[in-house]
């Protein structure tokens, strides 16, 4: 419970509505005695059938008028219910944005709070459709694909990596048309309360590219919309402009153009390094 409208109006409507129902009941026994008066009489003959029918028909208003009474009673006791404010789940608590005297209306668009579940956390992205086309070449159906899918990452907002792992409910059938994406749920769990409703990262997806160039982050560098490799050549650093995959575990990227396979990198001082630098390498052991 968290908290609780005014109740004395639709306490008072229910009262009301039960006592119509007792009248209504009443009247139903009343009508019925009187019907079975009504069909000694006719077996007698000393009423027309007409009479009769007119007790039959006293019978069936007075049910009908019970059945309405009735609905009212339900829908006063329905609307006594709504003013209990109840939370529908276990958890935390958000802000509360109304305080005992406040005035509420069913018209209200604001939440009364929002509640986050303690244990579990849904997060939701995004993929682009060829993204999705390239996982469900790769796994089957959507179906299939939801329930074959290993584990997925998230990396928080200050770029460390969430210690626990998740899995995809649920993918969306429509694309959006202005971004040109597809929906994803995922559900991580959460037993530590470290994920907060609103938190803001990336998912990691986990997935198997046999004819890709991986590369640490750390050997790059971004300048405005473009991400930058040095690799050596004739003694000179040299610049790769790379075309990476949008989609990376927080500490390597997948090159899909800019270098080749055998090209070496400069992987240390990167920020330092500019175009036709002489370098002299020095290898180190994986």
């Amino acid at each position: 419970m968290l908290a609780v409208i005014d109740q004395v109006p639709y306490q008072a409507a229910l009262r009301t509505a039960r006592a119509n129902v007792s009248a209504a009941q009443a009247k139903v026994e009343t009508a019925r005695i009187e019907l079975q008066g009504k069909q000694a009489l006719f077996d007698e003959q000393v009423i027309s059938d007409y009479e009769l029918s007119l007790a039959r028909n006293g019978l069936v208003v007075a049910l009908a008028e019970l059945e309405q009474a009735k609905a009212q009673e339900t829908d006063a006791r329905n609307n006594l219910s709504y003013t209990e404010i109840k939370s529908p789940s276990d958890g935390v608590a958000g802000t509360l944005p109304f305080r005992i005297g406040a005035l509420v209306n069913p018209g209200m668009t604001q939440p009364f709070t929002v509640i986050s579940d303690n244990s579990e956390m849904y997060i939701y992205f995004s993929v682009s459709e060829n993204k999705l086309r390239q996982l469900r070449a790769q796994y089957g159906s959507i179906d299939k694909m939801i329930s074959r899918m290993p584990e997925v990452g998230l990396q928080l907002n200050d770029g460390t990596l969430y210690g626990q792992k998740g899995h995809i409910e649920t993918v969306s059938g429509i694309v959006n048309p202005t971004t040109g994406a597809v929906q994803i749920k995922a559900l991580f769990p959460n037993p530590d309360r470290e994920l907060l409703s609103g938190t803001i990262g990336n998912v990691i997806l986990q997935g198997v590219n046999t004819d890709a160039i991986l590369v640490p982050m750390s050997a790059t560098v971004e300048l405005q919309d473009k991400i930058i490799a040095y690799r050596l050549k004739n003694g000179k650093a040299e610049a790769a402009y790379l075309t990476v995959d949008r989609l990376n575990d927080g500490n390597h990227f997948v090159v899909e153009q800019g270098l080749s396979v055998g090209d070496t990198l400069i992987t240390e001082g990167v920020g330092q390094v500019k175009e036709g630098m002489n370098v002299t390498p020095k290898t180190t052991k994986p």
